[in-house]
Parts: C-alpha cells; sequence; structure tokens
C-alpha cells in the first residue's frame, strides 16, 4: 500500500541537493501520480508526475525520481520479499537488502498455469518443459507436448 508524503516545510536546498515534493492532495486523487520504492525502508511512494526526489514520511530518506522516459517495472525479491523497483528492460535486479539476485523477465516471457493437483496458479518462463508446484509438489509438462500428465513428487 502506498505511504502517503508527510507535509515537511521547504528545507533549503544547496545547489546540488534533490528538491522538495509536496505531498499528495487532500482528497485522495491520485491523478497525475506515479509510484517508487523508498531507498530507505523499501515502503511504495506516491509522488507527484514531475517531481525529481521524494521524502519518506515513514524513515525521512530522501529518493531520488527517476527522469521522465525510462519505464519503471516491480518484482518480489525471492530471497527476503522485499519489493524491488528496477529499469524495464533489465535481465536480473540484485536486491539491496539482502543481495539476492533475482532474475527479472517480461510479462511477455512467462506464461501462467494452474497447478493439477491444488489448482495454485503457477507463473513459469516459455520455453520451460514442466512446472513443479511450490505448495504440493506436483509436476505438471507445459513444453515440447501438448500432454498435460503430471507427477507428484515428495521434497
Amino acid at each position: 500500500m502506498p505511504v502517503p508524503l508527510a507535509p515537511y516545510p521547504t528545507p533549503p536546498a544547496p545547489a546540488l541537493s534533490p528538491s522538495y515534493t509536496p505531498p499528495p492532495p487532500a482528497d485522495g486523487n491520485t491523478v497525475g501520480q506515479s509510484q517508487l520504492v523508498c531507498s530507505g525502508c523499501r515502503n511504495l511512494l506516491m509522488y507527484p508526475v514531475g517531481a525529481t526526489s521524494v521524502c519518506c514520511a515513514v524513515c525521512n530518506a530522501v529518493t531520488a525520481v527517476p527522469p521522465p522516459g525510462i519505464e519503471m517495472a516491480q518484482l518480489v525479491c525471492g530471497g527476503c520479499h522485499t519489493l524491488l523497483m528496477y529499469i524495464r528492460g533489465a535481465t536480473s535486479v540484485q536486491c539491496s537488502c539482502c543481495h539476492t539476485v533475482n532474475h527479472a523477465l517480461e510479462a511477455n516471457q512467462v506464461a501462467h498455469v494452474n497447478c493439477g493437483s491444488c489448482r495454485m496458479q503457477l507463473m513459469y518462463q516459455y520455453g520451460a518443459r514442466s512446472v513443479k508446484c511450490a505448495v504440493c509438489s506436483f509436476v505438471i509438462s507445459v513444453g515440447g507436448s501438448t500432454s498435460t500428465t503430471g507427477l507428484k513428487f515428495n521434497s
């Protein structure tokens, strides 16, 4: 859930310091706003489009806003489950919290299938021959043939 920005007074800014970003409108209107992950506490922050930096209301960290035109994407770290933000098109992202290197797949590089045993929706990379459910260990064939036979393995 996005963390609202705190209404801080405008600090005197040295020449190279990031500029102050005012809080979102009190009416909750999010039109003309974007999101980024706080560089301090990793909370999701909302900010008005055009801002150059955002001050987090939780930890007071100032996070620089990426320049316009750079598309950002998000993923959840496989090591510590922290929300990570990265430049779209990157192939891997290293978590700043636990240092796990996460593979960043574009939406057109993944597919979904429901587990044949517990019906959990599973995501897998195109080209995979099979997918093992992390919940019940059921393995389903997804690539190469049209067969959907599955096996259950104890792990």
